[in-house]
């Protein structure tokens, strides 16, 4: 048990906030996928083939992910031989441990920010992923730090798409560099570079189309916009956050297959974590585009958005077990 007293100390140094936030935007997770995998460890006492077997299904059904699930039943097997292990309550720790290893492969969780003035970050997806509540929330803890915000509504081909922004600029405070509908996104974003420039933005943050009502092919306007921010600024977009809906599962995954081949995603935004009992679509987009989850939306209040850390979302998921080994003489 000693990884879940590693794990426990670790979180401990964490702020208490953001964990109690992880622990309840993961409780439906928690509650079909760890669940399963606790009653699994009761009722069977002994790692054989069919504990095995339903462990498989149990993370499948979680949407891990079929090859993901595959090669970390290899890794647990493995890890059952050189350790030695008989009793399938040992596998417990090995099997957080593995999850988190999967969690924390390469690349930096972190956004990227300018060493100095304007920090650009590009939001991508299809439409109803949530792109614009996740703008409107980093606009809000951006602000919170005292950066000065400004956002751009670089979808101008769904209906009602500037508006629900600038609903979002006046709750948290942030101007919304707009035109009309239908307009030239690439021209908005222009538009939102200058007015940055002049007024000293610290952090700019563009939406764009999820899909495009004419002829035009979706792709090709994102990369015209990615153009024509380069040129204003060549070190910019910072980032490119590709928004999916956790929710979406297996879709949320194809999404990111298409949108990161062709659009030079730099990160991931996993939304609505709180109302889906499928959060393991975490772990299986993470390792099939390994690109870093970056954001993560765990509930409606405008602090339910933070930064992914795979410890705090491990923990959040084992949070009984660790609990447990708080409570052990």
């Amino acid at each position: 048990m000693s990884f879940f007293r590693k794990l426990k100390e670790s979180i401990s140094n964490k702020t208490e906030a953001v964990t109690a936030v992880f622990k309840e935007g993961l409780a439906k997770t928690r509650d079909a996928f760890v669940e399963k995998v606790e009653d699994l460890f009761v009722r069977r006492k002994k790692i054989d083939e069919e504990f095995y077997e339903e462990l498989e299904e149990i993370l499948i059904g979680a949407d891990v992910g079929v090859n993901t699930v595959m090669e970390l039943m290899d890794e647990l097997r493995a890890e059952v031989k050189k350790r030695r292990i008989e009793e399938a309550s040992d596998l417990r720790p090995v099997l957080s441990e593995k999850l988190i290893g999967l969690l924390d492969e390469e690349g930096d969780a972190t956004l990227a920010m300018a060493p100095s003035g304007l920090t650009v970050i590009l939001f991508v997806g299809v439409n109803g992923v949530g792109k614009t509540t996740t703008i409107g929330k980093l606009a809000h803890r951006f602000k919170q730090e005292g950066k000065k915000v400004l956002m751009a509504a670089g979808d101008t081909f769904r209906a009602g798409a500037i508006e629900q922004l600038e609903v979002w600029g006046q709750r948290v405070g942030v101007d919304v560099i707009k035109q009309q509908a239908g307009s030239d996104p690439a021209a908005v974003m222009f538009d939102a570079i200058q007015a940055a420039k002049t007024r000293q933005a610290d952090v700019l943050l563009c939406d764009t189309a999820g899909r495009m009502q004419n002829k035009s092919n979706l792709m090709e306007e994102l990369n015209k916009i990615f153009r024509v921010i380069k040129r204003e600024i060549p070190d910019a977009p910072h980032e490119v956050l590709l928004v999916l809906d956790a929710n979406t599962g297996q879709n949320a995954l194809q999404q990111a297959r298409l949108f990161g081949d062709k659009s030079g995603v730099t990160g991931l935004v996993l939304t609505k974590l709180d109302s889906t009992s499928k959060g393991g679509i975490v772990i299986a987009i993470r390792q099939d585009m390994n690109i870093p989850v970056k954001l993560v939306g765990l509930g409606e209040k405008m602090t339910d958005l933070q930064d992914f850390d795979s410890e705090q979302f491990v923990h959040a998921l084992f949070a009984g077990l660790v609990t447990e080994v708080a409570e052990e003489k």
